[in-house]
């Protein structure tokens, strides 16, 4: 099994013993994989046309059902609600995504914002395939190390990853980089490691 694997196992365990709605939908999206994150945010900043951020409880509900993610319609309220602190019937979905993301140590957050700065040349905040496929060294991915995968394969996979399964608007943002690397992240248990792992990807 890939670090992964055992990732998605896990996570998948720790949902069926969350104590609280929160923490069970974190569970079901880091047992989606690395991704899992990633492509629920992407689904609220894709579909926010007027840039408004937000969401009401009906379209948490809608995404978290087209996501295909069993969490209840009161389970669902109880996460919206603990969002709602000022009881405006709406949440910041980029707060939202902040919570569900498992954290990461200032030393690990900043190698991975240091990898996006490289790609995002222009500074304006996106960042698009092509730029990716340019800058990527898969020869120090823990799959390719470990002989599991060719550093294609993980090229492959890698870029797939950030299409994902939504609608593909081509531009990567560092809010989806952190929420991708939060759940490599979360399968690393070794700062040193997880900082070598960034850099020789990026070549930083």
């Amino acid at each position: 099994m890939t670090r992964e694997d055992d990732m998605k196992a896990a996570a998948k365990a720790a949902a069926r013993e969350a104590e609280t709605p929160m923490e069970k939908l974190q569970s079901l999206l880091l047992a989606r994989g690395y991704s899992g994150i990633m492509r629920f945010g992407r689904m609220f900043r894709i579909a926010d046309e007027d840039g408004s951020r937000t969401l009401n409880q009906d379209e948490l509900c809608e995404a978290v059902h087209n996501f295909g993610l069993r969490l209840s319609d009161e389970e669902v309220g109880e996460i919206f609600s603990a969002m709602d602190e000022d009881g405006t019937g709406s949440i910041n979905y980029e707060e939202f995504l902040d919570k569900l993301r498992p954290e990461m140590t200032e030393e690990r957050k900043a190698v991975v914002e240091e990898a996006y700065g490289v790609l995002d040349e222009s500074g304006d905040g996106e960042v698009t395939l092509e730029d990716l496929k340019g800058k990527y060294d898969a020869s120090g991915h823990p799959s390719v190390v470990s002989g599991e995968a060719t550093e294609e394969d993980i090229l492959l996979k890698f870029l797939g990853r950030f299409e994902g399964n939504t609608k593909e608007d081509g531009k990567l943002t560092k809010e989806e980089f952190l929420d991708y690397y939060s759940g490599i992240s979360k399968s690393i248990d070794d700062d040193d490691y997880f900082i070598e792992v960034i850099k020789k990807s990026w070549k930083l």
